[in-house]
């Protein structure tokens, strides 16, 4: 019997060990093969967040990407060191504080909670390592305090800043000359300062505001020397991915670049970046005074969350993202057929990821195309074919989807008791003959996208 005639799926499994993972390097703005520079460990960086709100879609971008590059990589390899920061020291920190009133750490404590449970919600991983910049001061004086003293760094009233001029690459990260740089971005123009570029390492801190000894006054870190010594602190002097969204591009991670290799000069720092594109909503830049405003914890008060991720990987990585309610809906119906094809072909855990789709992952992480993928298996599996259905749930786990059962699925997002009270009622009814009543109550539950399924083991539903 020819379940799948007329399908096109190509059933191989994918080898790890003959995928060849191709990622797009933002340095040399070409996508080249991934060589780390030791196998049995490979050692990623990402920017995580400055908790003084809760995370916005916009931020989730960058943890999206992450994610799927740290799922493919652990496939690949037998190792992987994920390290991602938490920013909490930081002048919107401060100001947000001081604006409610509220104490800086009751603050950054409760805004990086509340950041791990919305990406646990969305299946998003954690990272192997998640240093806070304010266990780490004297990582970056003693960064501050080499960069100073091999002329890289420069002290000036009670301030220590980064000669740009002194690094002759500073600027081909980004791509962009130093003076295009400066005429683009909004510098702080100060006295002090050599360079209109320069950039701070440390600044005075004022009585009620964070800070910590040391050689050049009272202070606190600037924003780039944090990630730079927390990098450093976990992953050495050189080490294979960093990422994190574009618009980190110039001027944290040109800062990020210039500094360590200045302090470390033997070292590479990171050999390829990687960055992910700006989020927009409803074709527009995220805005509050648009009215198109969304933090993680608001859409999914709304929606399922397995939707909102396959929304995210609905687009590359490297493209913008459009984010609008009704391409949320969209993903859900298109959840709802994947889920269905799951349960029609009695899918088995422990099946090998399709080729296909690690092909395409490992073409600089085309989300686009593994979810393409999916559809052959899904069509086959309506047909009842256990093998598609098992390899559809294989790549599934692989992108962070199917994260519970079918039956789960479709009989989420509803009062499961006040259904079943019903379906109770509807049987008593149909008992003592009353069949107007129980046609009734399931046109009641029909209209709210409930279908009653009977059979010789009882009544069960689904959500239509």
């Amino acid at each position: 019997m020819h379940l799948n005639q007329g399908w096109r799926i190509d059933r191989r499994m994918a080898d790890p060990a003959a995928n060849v993972l191709r990622l797009h390097d933002t340095h040399l703005r070409d996508k080249r093969p991934f060589t780390p520079l030791d196998p049995t460990n490979v050692r990623v960086y990402f920017c995580g967040p400055t908790v003084y709100d809760r995370a916005h879609l916009g931020n989730l971008r960058a943890m999206m990407c992450a994610d799927i590059l740290i799922r493919l990589l652990r496939t690949l390899y037998p190792r992987v060191t994920y390290v991602r920061n938490v920013t909490d020291v930081d002048d919107k920190i401060n100001a947000r504080a001081k604006e409610n009133g509220e104490d800086i750490s009751a603050l950054t404590e409760r805004t990086t909670q509340a950041f791990h449970e919305d990406l646990a919600s969305l299946f998003i991983l954690p990272p192997d390592i998640e240093p806070r910049a304010t266990h780490h001061i004297d990582d970056m004086l003693e960064m501050i305090g080499r960069l100073v003293e091999n002329g890289h760094a420069y002290v000036a009233e009670g301030h220590v800043l980064f000669a740009v001029r002194n690094f002759p690459s500073y600027g081909t990260l980004s791509g962009r000359s130093l003076d295009d740089m400066i005429a683009g971005a909004r510098v702080e123009v100060a006295p002090y300062k050599r360079d209109p570029g320069d950039f701070v390492l440390w600044k005075p801190s004022e009585p009620d505001l964070p800070g910590w000894d040391s050689p050049y006054g009272r202070g606190r870190p600037g924003w780039h020397i944090e990630c730079s010594a927390m990098s450093h602190r976990y992953l050495g002097e050189s080490f294979d991915i960093h990422g994190g969204g574009d618009d980190l591009l110039f001027p944290h991670h040109e800062n990020e670049r210039a500094q360590s290799m200045c302090c470390y000069p033997h070292g590479k720092f990171a050999t390829h970046w990687v960055h992910n594109g700006m989020l927009l909503s409803n074709g527009e830049k995220m805005s509050k005074s648009l009215g198109n405003f969304f933090t993680i914890r608001e859409v999914l008060d709304r929606s399922p969350a397995e939707p909102l991720r396959l929304l995210y990987l609905g687009a590359h990585y490297r493209s913008t993202l459009d984010f609008s309610w009704e391409k949320l809906d969209e993903a859900r119906r298109v959840l709802d057929r994947l889920y269905r094809a799951l349960e029609r072909g009695d899918a088995q855990a422990g099946a090998a990821v399709p080729a296909p789709v690690m092909d395409a992952l490992c073409d600089d992480l085309n989300t686009p195309l593994a979810i393409a993928a999916l559809h052959p298996l899904a069509d086959a599996a309506m047909q009842s074919d256990q093998d598609a259905a098992s390899g559809l749930l294989a790549a599934g786990k692989m992108l962070g989807l199917f994260n519970v059962t079918p039956a789960e699925w479709f009989q989420s997002g509803v009062d499961a008791g006040a259904i079943e009270k019903l379906i109770e009622e509807r049987l008593a009814a149909r008992k003592s003959r009353d069949f107007a009543r129980a046609d009734a109550i399931r046109a009641q539950l029909a209209a709210d996208g409930i279908t009653l399924e009977d059979g010789p083991g009882g009544t069960t539903w689904r959500k239509a």
